[in-house]
């Protein structure tokens, strides 16, 4: 009887460790619950903020959190702080999507074209990827928004060019073991472009790569962001960002704290949820943890 019960109670067992392994942990669905509630709020931002983000209510300047017309208190204008939060939210990460695709395009293309030319293209590629890697970023930011000005278009483009080069490389290297395993080099003789081959075949194969490297560069342009408009050479009045919010509330921490505290809760809260779903990804997606 024992030696019969055996086999069953072992065969469970991997199936209940599959089971483990594909449960969502709670810290997890706290982290996608918060960024949903992000987007939701980017979307709707108009719609959601009780009043305009511009108006003043100087008879209710830097009223307190719990405030009967302002529920998140006022600033120096009388600006409704939870408006401005919103707006600022909406902004903040319209600046965060279109820098990481931005970055994760230019990365992609530039590794795939290393991959493909070899020789003198990739050792150019290789080089500026050396060259944007040695150089602190933020210096360079500052230099180039000092010398041409900011506006919403620029700052965009400018923080695009943050972290392409760890695209570049994930995808160069990944795009040559593609092409050692032969399946590309296969469907390459059977006729097809090599544009074709790295974008229907090779691409598919290492985007969840590339997902998760843009799930851990995504808090850092966040904070780069928020980085420039604390230092005044991000977004610029009227629009308001999260960094913004945080550079102007900063000269009345001591007597409305509350107006640099909301936008800086935002911002650490936010980067702190796309880094867990990011980990989450990469122990899900990397086949050398499974």
């Amino acid at each position: 009887m024992t030696d019969q019960t055996l086999p069953a109670a072992t065969a469970g067992e991997p199936i209940e460790h599959s089971a483990r392994a594909r449960r969502i942990p709670l810290l997890v669905w706290i982290a996608i619950g918060w960024l949903v509630a992000m987007v939701i709020i980017a979307l709707f931002a108009e719609a959601l903020a009780p009043y305009r983000y511009t108006a003043p209510d100087l008879r209710n300047r830097l009223a307190p959190p719990g405030h009967a017309l302002h529920w998140l208190g006022t600033d120096e204008l009388g600006r409704d702080v939870l408006s401005r939060l919103f707006i600022s939210i909406q902004i903040s990460l319209l600046i965060a999507f279109g820098a990481s695709l931005i970055s994760a395009a230019l990365g992609t293309i530039l590794g795939f074209l290393a991959a493909y030319f070899r020789g003198f293209i990739e050792q150019v590629v290789l080089m500026l990827a050396d060259f944007q890697a040695s150089m602190p970023f933020l210096i360079l930011a500052l230099s180039v928004l000092a010398f041409f000005g900011t506006s919403l278009v620029l700052l965009v483009c400018l923080m695009g060019l943050f972290g392409w080069e760890r695209y570049a490389r994930i995808a160069r290297g990944l795009a040559i073991s593609a092409n050692a395993q032969g399946y590309a080099a296969a469907v390459g003789q059977l006729g097809a472009s090599p544009f074709r081959i790295y974008l229907r075949h090779v691409l598919p194969n290492i985007a969840s790569t590339l997902i998760v490297m843009m799930t851990l560069v995504f808090p850092e342009v966040i904070l780069l962001e928020s980085a420039l408009s604390f230092l005044g050479l991000g977004v610029q009045p009227p629009v308001t960002s999260l960094g913004n919010m945080v550079g102007y509330g900063r000269e009345y921490i001591t007597r409305a704290p509350w107006i640099m505290l909301a936008p800086a809760v935002t911002i650490v809260l936010t980067t702190l949820a796309v880094s867990i779903l990011g980990d989450h990804l990469r122990d899900k997606l990397d086949p050398t943890l499974r």
